[in-house]
């Protein structure tokens, strides 16, 4: 678990009422089963990080499923996953303006973007991996939050956290994130630059562990 906040996080933590963290791979937690498998290892750790994160908020998760769906918290939408804890059925993202929330992603290589907005108070929470991207939640996550909240990109800081690049993956769409953020007109776009698959001491990696490996985690939460 991440001892102190990453460097790369300080552009949203920097925002007034506004917190991320990140959680990395879990120190002699071994995991060798497939994603629910995995997911059930990692409830515990992840369950104090959360609490440790925002002891009073509530805990809102995304099925992840690949696509470009965005759901808008609080929500009543909630199936129970593979680790016996609700999560939001069929979006990769997640968005609100309301403090008291705590939004997570998980990730194995696939990119979290964590999307805060100076001026409303919204927050978000994106899973852009090469589906996602090509589908360009990051656009579906703007638009959403402009729809709901009244966000304007001009507002935006966003984050790229870890997430596979080449050489051990063929596609670069880490670049191509940051592309459509430049595209999308957001004010404070940053990519930490870090590749999943080239420190598994730190962190997970599906493709270099080819499947049998656990999850990150990005949280978000507003304060005030």
């Amino acid at each position: 678990m991440t001892e102190a906040l990453p460097k790369f996080l300080k552009p949203i933590q920097s925002l007034p009422g506004i917190r991320a963290d990140w959680v990395e791979r879990i120190p002699g937690l071994e995991i060798t089963g497939d994603r629910d498998a995995a997911m059930r290892s990692l409830r515990r750790s992840h369950q104090t990080a959360v609490q440790h994160f925002s002891p009073d908020a509530s805990w809102w998760r995304a099925e992840q499923i690949h696509g470009t769906g965005i759901a808008v918290i609080p929500a009543s939408n909630a199936i129970e996953a593979s680790d016996g804890l609700p999560v939001m059925a069929g979006v990769d993202g997640l968005i609100t303006n309301q403090p008291g929330h705590t939004l997570a992603i998980y990730v194995a290589d696939c990119g979290p973007i964590w999307l805060a907005d100076a001026k409303s108070g919204a927050i978000g929470l994106l899973h852009s991996g090469k589906k996602g991207t090509e589908g360009n939640i990051l656009t579906a996550g703007l638009a959403a939050m402009e729809r709901e909240f009244g966000t304007r990109p001009e507002d935006v800081t966003a984050v790229l956290g870890p997430c596979i690049r080449p050489p051990h993956y063929e596609i670069d769409f880490a670049a191509e994130i940051g592309r459509q953020a430049e595209a999308a007109g957001i004010a404070e776009f940053s990519d930490c630059g870090l590749d999943t698959a080239a420190d598994l001491a730190r962190f997970y990696s599906y493709r270099m562990e080819k499947g049998k490996t656990g999850r990150m985690m990005a949280l978000i939460t507003r304060d005030f």
